[in-house]
């Protein structure tokens, strides 16, 4: 198999990602003529906020920002699922003034009928339009009433060898496709590959309940597999964009940076500058 070199695509970052934009266009031109070539790229990155699990949230505001992207799904440190409704806007409303789509919480767990009940009045409150979530299995007739009743979306996100509940996206997919298609699946890429199945082979496969993606790199493509940078793992990155754009995808990829916990933001530049990459090469 011919590999890209990762100096290729870190050059195009720095050449393409002022040109393109998270949603938008990738091209090339054709010295000998005047033909430019397009791809369209139907996604757009993100950011799933527990990459900057270790700080607060205007911290996470911000570096999401310095990253230039902007869906974002806070996760409970940042937006406590138990907050008061106020306090619960008024933080939503301080990310949309920074310029972010707060379009989803989560991971969201939920292991009784009030957590399910609580998950989704959160959404509500906040505005979001997608719940990022680990229902219990016993739990998917209850949550799909209440995606009936309020118009948002349960991505259930799948863990990888060690989860007991959806280790993969076949699991969650097996037990969600006669439900409602207001739920689906969040497919993490990095747990997916731990699990010892290609993320491109699992996004096709499943595309018609594909709500969200989030997406790393990992070492290994085993259980002991930790995240690493994006582009220095063993994840074939250009093979799954090439993967979404031909699926056409739409959601939002939204990277979850579980490396470096305090100081995740070189780590997490270096992840998407790759990606930006990736799609001007496209």
């Amino acid at each position: 198999m011919v590999r890209t070199t990762r100096r290729r695509f870190l050059e195009s970052a720095t050449l393409g990602a002022a040109a393109l934009a998270a949603r938008g266009w990738s091209a090339q031109r054709e010295k000998a003529g005047t033909v430019l070539l397009m791809t369209k790229v139907p996604f757009e990155l993100g950011m799933a906020s527990y990459t900057f699990r270790a700080f607060g949230v205007d911290e996470a505001i911000a570096m999401t920002r310095r990253l230039g992207l902007r869906p974002v799904t806070f996760k409970s440190m940042h937006l406590p699922l138990d907050a008061p409704d106020e306090s619960i806007r008024a933080t939503v409303a301080k990310a949309t003034a920074a310029g972010l789509d707060v379009y989803g919480g989560g991971v969201i767990y939920m292991t009784n009928e009030a957590e399910v009940r609580q998950a989704f009045a959160y959404a509500r409150t906040a505005g979001m339009r997608m719940i990022i979530g680990v229902p219990n299995p016993e739990l998917l007739s209850l949550a799909e009433t209440h995606v009936k009743r309020s118009g948002i979306k349960l991505a259930i996100h799948n863990h990888g060898p060690t989860d007991k509940l959806y280790p993969t996206p076949e699991s969650v997919y097996g037990l969600v496709e006669s439900l409602d298609h207001g739920i689906g699946l969040c497919v993490d890429v990095g747990h997916t590959q731990r699990a010892g199945i290609e993320p491109s082979i699992a996004v096709r496969r499943f595309s018609d309940r594909l709500l969200d993606i989030h997406v790393k790199d990992v070492s290994a493509p085993t259980a002991k597999g930790e995240t690493v940078e994006i582009g220095r793992g063993v994840i074939d990155i250009p093979k799954f964009l090439r993967t979404l754009i031909k699926i056409n995808y739409s959601g939002s990829v939204s990277l979850e940076y579980e490396k470096d916990e305090k100081d995740p933001l070189p780590g997490a530049a270096e992840s998407i500058g790759y990606l930006r990459g990736l799609l001007a090469s496209l």
